[in-house]
């Protein structure tokens, strides 16, 4: 069963991802749009196979968002970023784009998500995808184009934007796979696999093979896009190993299962066991039937379950898979485990090329055979078979960035959430990955308790991957934030949230509902649950929300500041630290949004805290008219900044102050004088309030930021 087959008629095309380099920018400006349109129809080809309304709006799994989120997500992801580079200044539906703006990642497999949205309709979302698609299409055309393409070019941010819906090409298709079969729908465009073996025991016997060890270089050297975690560099020396020649097979699963594998606690570590409790787990979760009974077993793809392909690649979660190593070590007293990244990297050499220089798929990637998996034996790779293709697998590395690391600042929370010790890799690309995903050089990491078309295979090897959680946080950025507002007092400065929140507690009697908006890290959030029955914490990066989540949770955070070149000083924040109590953080909701297209809220707020905020903004004239809706007539609106406009940051056009008027100097205190008035009274004089922020041991900045207090009137 070698022979390879050839690409089934009906199968939706997927090129190969673009070369970022090339001696005609016109020729790559085409390139680039044929290879948008393909991704977009390639996406919406997908949702063909959703038979059933309900599957669209039902969620398919309680951790994440339902369909018609990811149907709009993608959409969304295109204006969002090309309005945060400032490439474009006008959106295309402002609620739309607030509401599908961010995705779930399954934190813990028992952290329910139990919010209710108002999603649109279908009809509504089809009209909104067919507005965002001619407005790429035209910014693409229209767009400034040099060659090669970086990281600052207006193409990376749309390249950005297909290999994002490239990924969830992916996601969704997992989703469609865990909705009730009858809902969805097989398409001649989306055809599954039929050659299977159906008895469990002509299925060929797993071996291991011998592998010499060497040095692996790491970091993304390629001539396509990449994500942020992609680049750096790295060396590791891999010591010899042996490994499996095959995936493991859900024949060769089934053993494990059969072994009592899902009733036996010493096989699992401690997240495995309250997964599989709390799952209550007897199987993989794809397997359909009675495992005691195995002839009768079936698989449910995408869209449609079949007899169950015993020589298939067994679908299993990492806990699971890492279990089934357990379980195999002690069957033959051999350090049985998962390979880790370095290991995978050593095994990928045995697969010449990469895509997109590929003639022919040498394995089932690419969308270049079927939609489903194939047999473990169908396509061998040198001395293995599905070193990459048919599914992802799992290794035991938790990933972080390499040596040289940097966010892209228009996709700050792509990689950086993921840096906790808490996502595993998975490596080698499934039937249904493309573009950036079937590259040699993409990092992709899950929960381990999460589903993707994912299994394994397994090594004997004594290496050992540090699992830390936690780590120290060394993006220079976050790290300085968390010093500005849990560190240390310097200069005999105070605490700028905390004096903030002193001020605020003395200005209003209703102590319901604050807002926290710009919250960064949270301090002033923590401070305002002092007082406050409820608290909001809103900011735009995704990095200082998850900051704030993790201090919510009662866990240490950790930092470096620098002090000198290379030298650096560890420090930790606790919440007890500053006295905050696990009732009092429970009082917070944080969120990650944006000031300039606020969600509309359920309830007023009786405080609404912005600072230093409103000369960081795209649109501060609209926040500042979209804001004055949530507060409740009587509420306060204190306003604290330093004034530094910046074109970087806000367009001149819509600077509020620090500009001449009809040939006369307009502070912005007197432009927010004049845009208030309707709607506020000014309740106490501008007042000043220094702050200081640490850059290294020898250098701070000492700023000082005017606050304005504003009272809405009652009508």
């Amino acid at each position: 069963m070698t022979a390879q087959p050839t690409k089934p008629s009906g199968l939706p095309a997927a090129t190969r991802t673009l070369l970022l380099s090339g001696d005609n920018a016109e020729q790559k400006r085409q390139q680039l749009l044929a290879y948008f349109r393909q991704t977009w129809e390639l996406y919406e080809s997908l949702f063909d196979c959703l038979a059933d309304e309900r599957a669209y709006y039902t969620k398919a799994i309680p951790l994440r968002h339902p369909l018609i989120f990811y149907y709009g997500h993608t959409a969304t992801f295109y204006i969002n970023k090309l309005m945060a580079g400032q490439l474009i200044d006008q959106r295309i539906d402002d609620p739309i784009e607030a509401m599908m703006a961010i995705g779930v990642d399954e934190m813990s497999w028992d952290d329910l998500d139990t919010s209710h949205y108002a999603w649109p309709t279908l009809a509504e979302l089809r009209d909104y995808r067919g507005k965002v698609r001619s407005r790429v299409e035209q910014f693409i055309q229209e767009m400034p184009l040099t060659l090669p393409i970086g990281w600052d070019s207006p193409a990376w941010v749309i390249l950005m934007g297909i290999e994002h819906e490239r990924i969830h090409l992916e996601t969704s298709s997992v989703l469609i796979r865990q909705l009730p079969v009858q809902w969805v729908q097989p398409q001649p465009h989306w055809p599954a696999c039929t050659d299977a073996r159906h008895d469990r025991h002509s299925v060929p016997h797993n071996s291991l093979i011998t592998l010499a060890g060497g040095t692996v270089s790491q970091g993304k050297t390629d001539d396509t896009y990449g994500w942020d975690n992609e680049y750096g560099h790295q060396l590791h020396q891999v010591q010899p190993f042996q490994a499996s020649r095959m995936l493991v097979s859900n024949a060769e699963y089934y053993d494990f299962v059969a072994a009592g594998g899902y009733r036996t606690r010493r096989w699992w570590d401690d997240e495995g066991w309250g997964w599989c409790e709390f799952a209550n787990a007897t199987m993989p979760t794809f397997w359909v039937g009675d495992a005691t009974a195995p002839d009768a077993l079936k698989l449910r793809l995408m869209t449609e379950e079949v007899p169950m392909p015993w020589d298939w690649p067994a679908e299993v979660n990492q806990l699971e898979a890492a279990a089934f190593c357990r379980w195999k070590a002690e069957q033959t007293g051999e350090p049985v485990q998962l390979p880790a990244e370095c290991e995978w990297l050593l095994l990928r050499e045995q697969v010449p090329g990469d895509q997109p220089e590929w003639d022919e798929a040498p394995g089932n990637i690419n969308l270049a055979r079927w939609a489903s998996s194939c047999a473990v034996d169908r396509f061998p790779q040198g001395e293995f078979f599905d070193l990459i293709g048919n599914v992802w697998q799992w290794t035991t590395t938790p990933i972080n960035g390499l040596e040289g690391f940097r966010v892209h600042p228009l996709y700050d929370d792509f990689s950086t959430p993921t840096f906790d010790g808490k996502h595993s890799l998975i490596k080698g690309g499934s039937w249904i990955s493309t573009g950036n995903e079937a590259l040699k050089s993409s990092r992709y990491a899950f929960r381990r308790h999460f589903f993707q078309h994912a299994g394994f295979r397994y090594v004997v090897s004594r290496h050992q991957e540090t699992m830390t959680l936690n780590p120290y946080e060394t993006d220079s950025m976050v790290s300085q934030y968390l010093d500005f507002q849990y560190g240390p007092q310097y200069f005999g400065v105070g605490n700028y949230a905390k004096t903030l929140v002193e001020i605020a507690s003395g200005l209003t009697d209703k102590r319901q509902r604050a807002l926290d908006i710009g919250c960064a890290t949270g301090r002033a959030s923590f401070e305002l649950a002092r007082h406050f029955e409820q608290v909001v914490g809103m900011d735009y990066s995704a990095r200082f929300i998850d900051v704030a989540l993790q201090l919510t949770r009662g866990e240490d955070f950790r930092y470096v500041t620098q002090e000198e070149g290379d030298l650096v000083e560890y420090r930790q924040v606790r919440l007890k630290d500053i006295g905050i109590s696990s009732e009092q953080a429970g009082r917070i909701q944080f969120v990650q949004g944006d000031a300039c297209n606020l969600k509309p809220q359920p309830e007023s707020y009786d405080l609404v805290l912005a600072s230093n905020l409103i000369d960081r903004l795209r649109q501060p004239k609209r926040f500042l008219q979209d804001i004055t809706a949530m507060l409740r007539p009587g509420g306060v609106l204190m306003l604290s900044s330093p004034y530094t406009w910046l074109e970087e940051f806000t367009p001149k056009e819509n600077w509020l102050g620090g500009v001449r008027e009809n040939g006369e100097a307009l502070s912005t205190y007197q432009a927010l004088q004049r845009l208030l008035a309707a709607d506020y009274e000014e309740i106490a004089p501008p007042q000043d309030l220094p702050f200081v922020i640490r850059e290294t041991a020898r250098k701070y900045q000492h700023t000082v930021a005017q606050l304005t207090v504003w009272r809405k009137r009652k009508r």
